[in-house]
């Protein structure tokens, strides 16, 4: 193995998962400390306030531990940490949790949209950013899965905006909508994840060869 293999950044898949919801589960564990007991508006959006400052803290924090144990910060947690933090600033300005509600509508629009743009044009913008986690898939995989990808934004964008409506801070359903778009996007994610193996499998992805590939990654052991 050369020394430029064994210098390759480790898999911290657990890392990335810490990094990606961890502020979120901050939000939703002071906003319930926080919260009445009974609804009453005053009450709730003093929670709400206080949740979003320490999603806005939680999110600088999760993007300088990115940086610091994977080596970069992925252009979707810039995108995203850009967006708690300067929709957090308008939430605590106005008062008015609905910032918080549409940001996540708003980061999914925007991702399907572009994924979708850059097929239209003939680009795969998943290549830039996952060419290492697809290594073998074929140029025809990489825009069927920028295409698969972009729609599914766009559905998630709807499956957000649906929560919004039925849960939110007028009619006192607001907590309920915390758990129910953190716990509805993350179970649709994986399994939306898990449908595309077929197709990347079909294009050139072996899930063998990535194994085998984690397999010479792993420093032998003290038998050996």
């Amino acid at each position: 193995m050369s020394y430029a293999e064994t210098k390759r950044k480790p898999k911290s898949g657990w890392l990335n998962v810490l990094v990606d919801y961890g502020p979120l589960l901050i939000f939703l564990g002071v906003y319930r400390w926080y919260a009445p007991d009974e609804a009453e508006p005053v009450g709730e959006l003093a929670a709400v306030i206080k949740g979003t400052l320490a999603f806005m803290v939680a999110a600088v924090i999760a993007l300088g531990i990115s940086k610091w144990r994977l080596g970069k910060v992925s252009p979707m947690l810039w995108f995203s940490t850009a967006l708690i933090v300067g929709f957090g600033a308008l939430t605590m300005f106005f008062g008015d949790p609905t910032f918080v509600q549409i940001k996540p509508t708003i980061i999914y629009s925007l991702l399907g949209g572009a994924l979708l743009i850059g097929v239209w044009r003939g680009k795969s913008l998943l290549q830039i950013l996952l060419q290492q986690a697809f290594e073998g898939l074929t140029e025809e995989g990489w825009l069927k899965l920028s295409r698969n990808w972009g729609v599914f934004f766009l559905f998630l964008a709807g499956v957000n905006e649906v929560l919004r409506y039925l849960y939110n801070f007028e009619n006192g359903k607001f907590e309920i909508y915390l758990w129910a778009d953190l716990w509805v996007i993350l179970a649709l994610t994986f399994l939306f994840t898990f449908s595309q193996i077929p197709m990347l499998m079909k294009h050139g992805f072996s899930i063998e060869d990535e194994e085998e590939e984690d397999k010479a990654d792993e420093p032998p052991s003290p038998a050996s």
